[in-house]
């Protein structure tokens, strides 16, 4: 690996998350760290299939999101728990081959891709700070798949290939990955991408009078469908602001996304606890994929891009942070260390028990390992 990628990763390294040499500090929780271990060797034991690289039962968008999050709580803690993982997994697989079509691999589904970059970037500073081979392999992937999603913005991302639905979370995952590139590469091309990813979102009236962001726009009008506000809607846009912040020092970015991080606390939770529209301890409708989990893990990447200059809004968090985590554990973990869906109440029935849910609660011990107070 060439000394100056080197450089530029460890560079990203140092301002999104906690590097080695820093963990088992000050926001290193020891109990809520074995919290989140606990669960994921459960997943990797239980739910991850090493023949083909996938969660059992999982999905392409969704099994990003989880090796994004082993490799996340690895890097945290400066644990070495999956090693090996990177290189086995079915994003890693592909990154090691050289021509792969990663615009037939990723899909339609313009989101899915971004997911994949987030997950390629993760797995790629592990491998760094191990000093193990192949690093550039995941970042060519990974720039790769963002080249793909940027080449289908004309005045905005669209959900899918054939450009028929604005939706939030794609350009949310946009504006993260811009910001963020520009961070790890300094490619002035990345910064442009995201604030022009920012302007649109900021004009675009997804933004209901809630503070909460609905899922897009009608096709032909543009208007905001009022359609449900995911949790993750609320999330990704929180580091795509974070990122875009300590790249230009724009301090309105940050009390924009304070305003969201508040509208969520205030509307998206029962009894203080995250809750995803469709997900009730009693059966009701469609279950959901449990997406509170990545409402968390955005929330932590923007604490750690904004708590150099505003530690005050990690204090403000912090007890909230700690209640999600806490309330996993007391209703929605099941003897077997699975984890449900709803996390405000006891399960009634109603909660779902997935690879996808269990990924979730990971999520929300390693963020209070980070930024919450110590179970």
């Amino acid at each position: 690996m060439q000394d100056s990628t080197l450089a530029q990763v460890l560079f990203f390294i140092l301002a999104a998350i906690l590097v080695v040499s820093e963990a088992a500090t000050e926001f290193e929780c020891p109990s809520t760290v074995a919290l989140a271990f606990n669960e994921a060797h459960h997943y990797k034991d239980v739910d991850y299939d090493s023949a083909t690289g996938s969660s059992i039962n999982g999905s392409f968008w969704t099994d990003s999101n989880t090796m994004e999050t082993l490799h996340l709580v690895m890097l945290q803690t400066g644990r070495s728990d999956f090693d090996g993982l990177a290189d086995n997994s079915f994003l890693g697989r592909n990154a090691l081959i050289p021509f792969t079509d990663w615009e037939t691999f990723t899909g339609p589904f313009i989101d899915d891709a971004g997911w994949a970059v987030l997950a390629l970037w993760t797995m790629a500073d592990y491998k760094a700070t191990h000093h193990q081979q192949n690093v550039d392999d995941f970042l060519t992937a990974a720039a790769t798949v963002y080249d793909l999603i940027a080449s289908n913005w004309d005045d905005t991302l669209w959900w899918t290939v054939d450009h028929i639905y604005k939706n939030a979370i794609t350009n949310e995952l946009f504006l993260t990955l811009s910001a963020q590139g520009y961070l790890r590469f300094k490619n002035d091309t990345y910064l442009e991408n995201a604030k022009k990813a920012w302007a649109w979102i900021e004009g675009s009236g997804m933004r209901n009078a809630q503070g909460l962001y609905n899922d897009g726009l009608v096709f032909g009008t543009c208007v905001n469908n009022g359609e449900t506000t995911w949790t993750y809607n609320q999330g990704v846009v929180l580091s795509g602001l974070g990122a875009l912040y300590a790249a230009t020092g724009n301090e309105t970015l940050v009390s924009e996304a304070e305003i969201t991080i508040d509208a969520t606390i205030r509307n998206l939770t029962v009894n203080g606890i995250l809750k995803e529209s469709c997900d009730d301890v009693v059966l009701e409708g469609t279950p959901c994929d449990s997406d509170q989990g990545i409402w968390l893990k955005h929330l932590q990447y923007f604490l750690t891009f904004v708590h150099p200059t505003h530690p005050e809004l990690v204090e403000k968090y912090q007890a909230f942070i700690g209640s999600q985590s806490e309330a996993v554990i007391r209703f929605a973990t099941d003897p077997q260390l699975d984890i449900g869906s709803v996390w405000y109440g006891a399960d009634a029935g109603g909660s779902i028990f997935s690879v996808q849910s269990l990924a979730s609660g990971i999520m929300a011990h390693a963020a209070n390992a980070e930024y919450g107070p110590c179970l």
